[in-house]
C-alpha cells in the first residue's frame, strides 16, 4: 500500500450537511483511508491508497456531489477574492431589490408612507413586485441548484431548506399573483415576494459576512506563504543570475543581499549576518549566522552579505513543511467535533418534517394557508446546520493558526484538544531541559586556571570526544594560545596522554591519571551536582581539575513552574544515573525523577503512567524518545528549527524553548473552550429558534416569528460563531 494524504480545496460547501455528505461518499470510495472535511477552510483532508485510488479520481468523485474540488495552487488567494468581489455585487443587488420590495409591500403597514389601496390598483401592485423579486432570484439562484440537487441525492443541506422555504413563498405568491389577473382582487393580500427576497438577501449577507470573517481564520498560512519570494540570485558559470524560484536546484549558490528574503533553506559558505526568524519560529531576536551555519529559506536577512549553498528546495524547504503542517492541522478535526457531525446528518431532514408537521397542525387547527406557509418558511429558514459546521472548524483554524505565529506547530485537530486535558507532563533530560552539548563549567587548579586549560585543550585537540571537544571549545572562547602537542595517545573510556612543550601531559578520569587523592573533595561535590571530573596531570601530581557538564537551557526553571502552577505533575525521565538526575532536577524544581531507563524502557514508563490514570504529555527531542512519544497522548518534540518531520510527535516547538510547553497547553485550553462555547451557541440557538418558529409561543399568546426575522437571525448565529473564534488570534500568550 501507498498511503499519503492530500489536502484539497473544496467549494460549494455551505452548512454541516455539505461537509458530511463529502466526508460520507468520499470515505466509501475503495482505497480511501479517512476524510476530514473542514467547512470554514473549504477545505478535504484525505488519506488514501495512491496505489487503489487517484487524486483525480477523488476530485472527479466530489465535483458529482455538486461540489467543486481542487488541488491547492499560487493562483487560489487571488480567485477567492474574485469570488468575493462577485458575490459582493450580487449581494448589492439583492439587498437593493429586497429594500425596494420590503418597502412597497410593508411600508404602508408600518405608516413609512402611504400607497393608493391595492384592491384599487391590484394587478399594478403585483406586477410590480414581480419584477422587483426577479433580480432576487436570479442572484440567489444557486440556492436552489445547490439545494435541490443535494434533496435530490438524498442529503439535504442549508440551501436545501432555504430553497424550499422561498420556493414555496413564490410559488404562493405566483399563484395569487394568477388569481389576481383573473379577477379576484383580494389575492393581492397573499403575495409573498417581499418575504422570499429578503430571506435570500439576509441569508447571502450572512453568508458574506461569514466569508469575510473566515478569510481571517487563514491569515496565519497567508502570511507564511507570501514569505517564499518569487525568484532568487544565484551564481552560475561565475555569473549572477536572477531566476525564478522553482529554477534553483539542491547545490546553487544563492546572493543574499541585506535586506533581502532568503530564497531557499542551505548553509552559508561565505560571509556572515543577522536573520529575521521570526515568522518562522516566533522568535522575535535576531539570531547571528557565519559561515557552515544553516538558514531558512523565507527568513529576511537584515545586515550581512551572504553566499548560501541549498540543501533544500520546493516542498522540502522548513516554509513549504510548515505551511503543509498547519494546512493539514487546520483540514483536521478535534474529537469534540463528532456530536456536530453526527447531528449534522440527521438535521436537515428533521427540520423538513418539523416545518411540515407544524404547518400540518396549525392547518387542522383552523389557520388559513396564509398562516400556515409563514410557519412552514420560518421552520426552515430559521434552522442553522451552517453555524454548527462552522463550530470546531473556525475555532482550530484560528488556534493553530496563532500557535504557528508563536513557533508551535499542532500536526492535528486531535492534539490541539488532547494538550487541554494533559496533567502530567515527562520531560527528556538530554537535549529537552538540557543542551545536549557538554560545557566546562568549573575549574579546580593549584596553577592558574587558563594555564591548566591551554594544557588540556592542547592535549584533546586530536580528540573527538565530547568531552574533550567541550575543554577545546572553552579554551577557544576564551582565546587561549593553545600549544602544539604531539606523540598523542588516547586510551578508549579513560583518556588522552600527549607530550606539550616536551612535557608528558595526562587528561582523563582519575584512574587514567593515577589520582591518589588531591581534589577529591571538590570532585565529590562536583559528582553530586551532577557534574564529571576530568583530571589533568603531569608525570609528578594532578594538577588541577575542569567540572563538564550539559548545561541545563535557561528557560528550564520557569517552565517546570509554570507547569506546576497550572496543577501539572512533572516528571523527568532518563537514562543517566539516579545521582546526576536528582542533581539537573534539582537545579530546575522537578521533584518526580525517573532515572537509569534505558531508551527501549521509556514507553513502558509512559504506559505505567497512563494506567495510573494520568493524561500524559511526553517531550522530547523527537530520535531517541521515538518509542516514548509514540506511547503518549499528547507528544511533543523540542525541535532544533528546521527539523519538523517528526512522524511520531503531535505538536513541534520550532524556537527550542520549553517555556512553550504551557504555551502549548494554554492555547490548547483556550481553543478547547471556545469550541465548546461554540458548539453550546449553535444547539442552543436551533433548540430554542426552531419551536419558535414553529409556533410554540404564538400557541400560548406570544408573538409569532415573521419568515424575515426568521432568516435575519440564521445568518447573525453563524456570524457569531466565527467572530468568537476570531477572539483568539487576539488570544494572549504568556
Amino acid at each position: 500500500m501507498n498511503i499519503t494524504q492530500t489536502v484539497f480545496r473544496v467549494r460549494g460547501m455551505h452548512c454541516a450537511s455539505c461537509a458530511r455528505s463529502v466526508e460520507v461518499n468520499i470515505g466509501k470510495l475503495s482505497g480511501v483511508q479517512s476524510v476530514s472535511v473542514n467547512l470554514a477552510g473549504e477545505s478535504a483532508a484525505i488519506s488514501f491508497d495512491a496505489d487503489t485510488i487517484s487524486q483525480k479520481q477523488i476530485i472527479s468523485a466530489i465535483n458529482k456531489l455538486g461540489f467543486k474540488a481542487f488541488l491547492p495552487s499560487e493562483k487560489d488567494k487571488n480567485e477567492d477574492e474574485t469570488i468575493l468581489c462577485k458575490e459582493k455585487q450580487t449581494l448589492f443587488v439583492s439587498l437593493l431589490f429586497s429594500a425596494l420590495l420590503f418597502i412597497i409591500a410593508m411600508g404602508p403597514m408600518m405608516g413609512l408612507f402611504s400607497l393608493p389601496e391595492p384592491l384599487s390598483n391590484p394587478k399594478f401592485l403585483t406586477i410590480l413586485q414581480l419584477i422587483l423579486v426577479i433580480p432576487v432570484i436570479i442572484c440567489g439562484f444557486h440556492f436552489y441548484l445547490s439545494g435541490f440537487k443535494s434533496l435530490f441525492r438524498g442529503s439535504p443541506n442549508m440551501d436545501t431548506l432555504i430553497a424550499v422555504g422561498t420556493l414555496a413563498a413564490l410559488s404562493y405568491s405566483i399563484y395569487s399573483t394568477v388569481l389576481v389577473y383573473l379577477g379576484d382582487a383580494h389575492a393581492v393580500h397573499g403575495l409573498y415576494f417581499e418575504s422570499a427576497a429578503m430571506i435570500i438577501a439576509l441569508v447571502k449577507l450572512g453568508k458574506f459576512l461569514e466569508k469575510r470573517a473566515t478569510k481571517k481564520t487563514s491569515e496565519a498560512v497567508r502570511k507564511l506563504v507570501s514569505l517564499t519570494p518569487s525568484t532568487a540570485v544565484v551564481l552560475r558559470d561565475g555569473k549572477e543570475i536572477e531566476v525564478k524560484i522553482q529554477e534553483v536546484e539542491v547545490g546553487d549558490i544563492a546572493i543574499v543581499r541585506p535586506g533581502e528574503k532568503i530564497p531557499v533553506d542551505g548553509v552559508i559558505i561565505s560571509g556572515a549576518t543577522e536573520t529575521d526568524e521570526s515568522m518562522i519560529t516566533g522568535e522575535s531576536m535576531p539570531v547571528s549566522k557565519a559561515s557552515g551555519d544553516e538558514v531558512i529559506g523565507g527568513c529576511i536577512n537584515r545586515t550581512g552579505y551572504i553566499q548560501v549553498k541549498a540543501s533544500r528546495i520546493g516542498q522540502d524547504t522548513t516554509l513549504a513543511q510548515i505551511v503543509r503542517t498547519v494546512s493539514e492541522a487546520q483540514a483536521s478535526k478535534a474529537p469534540i467535533a463528532r456530536l456536530a457531525d453526527t447531528v449534522a446528518g440527521y438535521f436537515v431532514p428533521a427540520v423538513i418534517t418539523i416545518a411540515f408537521i407544524s404547518a400540518i397542525a396549525w392547518f387542522i387547527s383552523g389557520k388559513d394557508f396564509a398562516f400556515t406557509l409563514s410557519i412552514f418558511i420560518s421552520v426552515l429558514v430559521i434552522s442553522c446546520p451552517c453555524a454548527l459546521g462552522l463550530a470546531t472548524p473556525v475555532a482550530i483554524m484560528v488556534g493553530t493558526g496563532t500557535a504557528a505565529e508563536h513557533g508551535i506547530l499542532f500536526r492535528n485537530g486531535a492534539a490541539l484538544e488532547h494538550a487541554s486535558k494533559v496533567n502530567t507532563v515527562v520531560l527528556d533530560k538530554t537535549g529537552t531541559i538540557t543542551t545536549g552539548k557538554p560545557v566546562v563549567t568549573d575549574i579546580i587548579s593549584d596553577i592558574a586556571h587558563d594555564a591548566l586549560l591551554s594544557l588540556a585543550a592542547a592535549c584533546e585537540s586530536s580528540s573527538e570526544h565530547l568531552l574533550g571537544e567541550a575543554i577545546v571549545e572553552y579554551a577557544k572562547a576564551k582565546e587561549l594560545d593553545i600549544p602544539n602537542a604531539d606523540r598523542f595517545e588516547y586510551t578508549v573510556g579513560s583518556g588522552v596522554k600527549a607530550y606539550v612543550d616536551g612535557k608528558v601531559i595526562y587528561v582523563g578520569n582519575k584512574a587514567f591519571v593515577k589520582e591518589t587523592g588531591r581534589f577529591e573533595a571538590e570532585a565529590i561535590r562536583l559528582a553530586e551536582s551532577g557534574k564529571t571530573s576530568v583530571y589533568v596531570a603531569d608525570e609528578e601530581k594532578t594538577l588541577g581539575v575542569i567540572a563538564i557538564a550539559d548545561a541545563v537551557k535557561s528557560s528550564a526553571a520557569e517552565c517546570i513552574a509554570e507547569l506546576s502552577a497550572r496543577g501539572i505533575d512533572v516528571y523527568m525521565l532518563t537514562g543517566d544515573n539516579e545521582r546526576t538526575a536528582r542533581a539537573i532536577a534539582a537545579q530546575v524544581g522537578i521533584k518526580n525523577v525517573i532515572s537509569d531507563v534505558k531508551p527501549n524502557g521509556k514507553s513502558e514508563v509512559i504506559t505505567k503512567l497512563r494506567a495510573d490514570g494520568k493524561t500524559v504529555c511526553m517531550v522530547g527531542d523527537g530520535i531517541n524518545d521515538a518509542p516514548a512519544l509514540a506511547a503518549t497522548d499528547v507528544a511533543i518534540t523540542v525541535s532544533s528549527g528546521t527539523d519538523i518531520a517528526a512522524e511520531t510527535s503531535d505538536v513541534i516547538l520550532m524556537k527550542n524553548d520549553l517555556l512553550d510547553i504551557p504555551r502549548t497547553i494554554q492555547i490548547s485550553s483556550a481553543v478547547t473552550r471556545n469550541i465548546r462555547q461554540n458548539l453550546f451557541w449553535a444547539f442552543a440557538y436551533n433548540v430554542i429558534g426552531i419551536p419558535v418558529a414553529a409556533g410554540v409561543l404564538y400557541a400560548f399568546g406570544g408573538p409569532l416569528l415573521n419568515p424575515m426575522i426568521g432568516a435575519a437571525a440564521m445568518s447573525l448565529s453563524s456570524v457569531t460563531v466565527v467572530t468568537n473564534a476570531l477572539r483568539l488570534s487576539r488570544m494572549k500568550i504568556k
